[in-house]
């Protein structure tokens, strides 16, 4: 098969429809408009700790020097809104925000990590390309959320949907609830049409995020946001966004809650995404009791585990102590009270905060 034939897309799509892929898109490599954006981010410090952006630079926005001999990157998207997931569960994922004595995990994170089960099924949709083009040898290199790679940008270059005001990407069709990945490849294949933006004047996801990190339209300061203070921040947390963290262990979805298109959000078509039990409805005494062997069994093959067990620990001891805070239940004060000698100064400093909630 040609390369360059439109229909040759219309046939990977196919094949990734079969792997369980909601969409692909092709974009090609010339980024060059998204530079300068993404230094003055950089030189702004948005990153926070997340060094390994800073330390690619410039590579982030040009595909061919991350992978040289790439002419073209083919994007998928993955919808992972676990298959029962009811029609209304906007409305009760914020309903979990008002139940302070309960874990909050986000949706992404209840079932199998994300980055196995696309980058195995990515690998399998490149040796499909692979097959099809027969004498002529793909080179190719396949990425999800693991690479300094611009996957926003090049999921809207590549139609796949438009940046909303959050710098998640947006579909007409699927809302922002699905996992992008990239097929790097060494062919010239050609690209799928971007579509135009729809958020108008909405500033839904703006205003929900508690603690302020989309600073402005498109842009995000890491540092303020949940995701990053409760998955990505080694150490101590600030004082400042704990109290705002509210009981949410593991990650935030408010901006994607708060999002009119979410609505159209698709369930997932693999079971991996299934909310696992272990991680759902769970009291925060009984998370925060886990010693490290019983974190290690549960979380496996979860990319909760990649925070380890100190992390974990210290996410619940904040959202304890806003719990007991709130509520005044000394359940959760003697929950504290369980891991104030614990080894880590992380977790004394998070348990002894947490304690004093009561009477701030």
């Amino acid at each position: 098969m040609d390369a360059a034939d439109p229909t040759f897309i219309q046939q990977i799509n196919d094949w990734a429809l079969e792997l369980g892929f909601s969409q692909i898109g092709v974009a090609g490599v010339d980024l060059s408009t998204a530079e300068t954006g993404l230094m003055q981010w950089l030189e702004k410090g948005f990153h926070g700790e997340m060094h390994y952006m800073q330390a690619h630079g410039l590579k982030r926005a040009r595909p061919a020097e991350l992978v040289p001999g790439t002419l073209s990157v083919i994007t998928a998207r993955m919808d992972y809104l676990p298959q029962n997931t009811p029609a209304d569960w906007q409305r009760l994922e914020w309903e979990r925000h008002a139940r302070p004595g309960e874990g909050l995990v986000s949706i992404y994170a209840r079932g199998r990590d994300y980055h196995k089960v696309l980058r195995n099924r990515l690998q399998k949709l490149a040796e499909r390309i692979d097959a099809a083009l027969g004498e002529h040898q793909l080179a190719h290199r396949a990425f999800t959320d693991s690479a300094p790679v611009l996957e926003a940008e090049l999921a809207s270059r590549s139609g796949q949907g438009w940046r909303g005001k959050h710098t998640l990407v947006l579909s007409r069709d699927a809302g922002s609830m699905f996992f992008l990945g990239e097929i790097f490849v060494n062919i010239a294949l050609p690209a799928t049409a971007p579509v135009t933006a729809h958020c108008g004047q909405c500033t839904a996801c703006i205003d929900a995020c508690p603690t302020a990190a989309i600073i402005a339209p498109q842009s995000i300061d890491a540092r303020r946001c949940i995701s990053y203070l409760t998955i990505e921040l080694d150490g101590a947390i600030p004082e400042a966004f704990r109290a705002p963290m509210g009981n949410r262990i593991y990650g935030c979805d408010d901006c994607q809650l708060a999002c009119p298109w979410n609505k159209f959000a698709q369930r997932a078509v693999l079971p991996d995404f299934d909310a696992r039990g272990a991680l759902m409805d769970q009291q925060l005494p009984h998370l925060f009791a886990w010693d490290e062997a019983t974190f290690l069994r549960i979380t496996e093959g979860s990319p909760i585990r990649r925070i380890g067990h100190e992390r974990w620990l210290r996410n619940i001891a904040v959202a304890l102590g806003n719990a007991w805070r709130e509520t005044g239940d000394a359940r959760y004060a003697q929950a504290l009270h369980s891991r104030a000698d614990h080894d880590s100064a992380v977790v004394r400093e998070h348990v002894a905060w947490g304690l004093g909630q009561r009477n701030a």
